[in-house]
């Protein structure tokens, strides 16, 4: 998947949930977003995520490239990605696991009745 600004995604979560588990993946999440937060703030701001842009490749990405990143990330429009945001943009990046995940909710939904 390409973005405007000719970066490659390829989405390597699927992947990572096999080989490392729900737990190990959700672990590694939690590492990501450590890795890009603002320590004082314990949130990913514009500038922490400008900071460490170049550990996802990003560098390249210009200011409003990265403030729109974090812009569709931040739900509770404090302009900062907390936790559980930094997750859910993750997993709306992926949208294989976006599927396994449907499937999975609609299987424990038919078996339930």
């Amino acid at each position: 998947m390409a973005s405007r600004n000719g970066v490659v995604f390829e989405d390597f979560f699927p992947a990572m949930v096999e080989r490392l588990g729900a737990e190990g993946f959700m672990k590694e999440m939690y590492n990501g977003f450590r890795l890009l937060m603002d320590e004082e703030k314990g949130a990913i701001t514009l500038e922490s995520l400008k900071r460490n842009s170049a550990l996802l490749g990003l560098q390249d990405m210009t200011e409003e490239e990265v403030a729109c990143m974090l812009r569709e990330g931040d739900l509770d429009g404090d302009g900062a990605l907390n936790e559980m945001e930094f997750c859910t943009l993750m997993f709306r990046l992926s949208p294989a696991l976006m599927n396994t995940s449907r499937k999975l909710l609609v299987e424990a939904i038919v078996n339930e009745f």
